[in-house]
């Protein structure tokens, strides 16, 4: 892998390089990334315009009226103005010769005594050969850093980072994802939305953007919508309840489908009544995707996305291997309640306490940062073959060291047990229908929703 180039020889480049030239837009924390390129020398090669339309008034004027300022919506608007305003202008003089483009952004960085959430969305509209047509790359990025001028400079260096690999990392999908943090760390700015367009990004599927910007460590998860986009996890999480189910989904079962029917009445029973709609979510760990090799199979990271999109089903991606950590992430969004469905196999190798040995309180730590975010935990029964019957959470095999806390956080209610279906296609596990699949066993379709079964013919 090659040195990152550091943010002044980008702005360099771009500025020599006479190909490419455009308009900078910026409203929230300066203009950060336009001076890179007149602070480096050269910018007549790049800048066409740089503007900062920061009064809301003096916003809505350019760009039209809008809700939300620091939104999808504001940055789309900038965007269509800025580019189609720098094309209407230029393209006859220069546009033979000329890739232009529009990067904006708008920003919610950091306020005099203010300690809100410090984010923003940021674009960039460009033609990759000149007269092409447009492609847009869109992120939404949090910014980490504790003051106003920390946060301008992270975004000026990724603002650089993003209009190089435009143009020059494009091509490669990982490259470019890696690329947007040079110079920068993961405690200075996080990008949990990356989602491509346009015919130079023909054959990327914005699924694996998602997945890219977990594995790069940009986020540590990313959200898929039911019909294969890419979602911004506050605009779909923030302050709604939230059951999530974690599995392999490798397939997804009928099983599955029923676990979280089974969840929803007693999830629904403490959802208070102003609440906004609840959300189903199906998480994916890293730990799940991984190959014999170590590695992330993205063929089988699409398929199985694909079963679960199928199913209407909104899907998560992350590195959560600990449930206190995805319980840290759901309160930051403000989520609540937040119910995890979960079989009891699961639940009992919870109470295992290898699981916890980096974590100098052990399973107390864990489980004290899980349910005092107010996580409830509600456990679908296991057929045992051995008896005919449906083994429940009254019958869960708990470590005896760790009985006493099982019971308390059962008869306290944050672990609720779910009464299961008897039926046979609900007595196999993702295992064994993932057996019959590949040994070519038909039966194998009656054992998952009827859309996987299409799909995967």
């Amino acid at each position: 892998m090659s040195s990152p180039i550091d943010t002044s020889a980008k702005a360099l480049r771009l500025n020599l390089d006479g190909s490419i030239y455009g308009t900078f837009a910026e409203i929230g924390a300066g203009q950060e990334v336009a001076r890179w390129f007149f602070k480096v020398g050269a910018s007549s090669g790049t800048v066409a315009k740089t503007m900062s339309a920061y009064d809301m008034q003096m916003s809505d004027a350019v760009y039209g009226d809008c809700d939300r300022y620091v939104s999808r919506s504001r940055i789309r608007q900038m965007l269509d103005h800025e580019y189609d305003i720098l094309c209407e202008r230029l393209t006859k003089l220069r546009g033979e010769e000329t890739c232009f483009f529009a990067l904006a952004n708008t920003v919610r960085a950091r306020g005099y005594k203010d300690t809100a959430e410090c984010h923003g969305w940021m674009g960039i509209r460009f033609q990759a050969e000149p007269g092409g047509q447009a492609n847009d790359i869109l992120i939404h990025v949090r910014l980490l850093d504790d003051t106003n001028l920390a946060q301008q400079e992270a975004l000026g260096i990724l603002g650089v980072n993003l209009l190089h690999a435009a143009y020059y990392d494009r091509g490669d999908l990982e490259t470019m994802t890696n690329a947007l943090m040079d110079g920068l760390d993961k405690w200075r700015i996080e990008v949990d939305m990356l989602k491509v367009s346009g015919d130079a990004f023909a054959a990327t599927d914005n699924r694996l953007c998602a997945l890219q910007l977990v594995l790069s460590g940009l986020t540590d998860a990313a959200l898929l919508s039911k019909d294969g986009g890419v979602l911004q996890p506050s605009e779909e999480f923030y302050k709604r309840p939230i059951l999530l189910q974690r599995g392999t989904f490798s397939p997804v079962t009928l099983v599955n489908m029923e676990m979280m029917a089974s969840a929803q009445g007693n999830f629904k029973r403490s959802i208070p009544a102003d609440s906004r709609e609840p959300v189903e979510v199906f998480e994916i760990t890293m730990n799940n995707l991984l190959s014999k090799t170590g590695e992330v199979d993205k063929e089988d990271f699409l398929r199985r996305a694909s079963m679960l999109q199928a199913c209407g089903k909104t899907v998560l991606i992350s590195k959560f291997a600990r449930f206190h950590r995805l319980a840290a992430y759901f309160a930051r969004y403000r989520c609540a309640p937040v119910g995890i469905v979960l079989g009891l196999p699961l639940l009992e190798s919870l109470f295992d306490d290898k699981w916890y040995e980096p974590l100098d309180g052990g399973i107390l730590e864990s489980f004290g940062r899980l349910f005092k975010a107010g996580i409830r935990l509600y456990v679908y029964p296991v057929y045992d073959r051995e008896t005919g019957e449906m083994r429940k959470v009254e019958n869960a095999q708990i470590p005896h060291k760790n009985r006493h806390l099982f019971q308390h956080l059962y008869e306290s209610g944050q672990i609720e047990s779910l009464v299961g279906c008897g039926s046979e296609e609900l007595r196999y596990t993702a295992n064994e229908v993932r057996e019959m699949l590949e040994q070519s066993n038909e039966k194998w379709k009656t054992l998952v929703p009827p859309p996987v079964a299409e799909l995967v013919g």
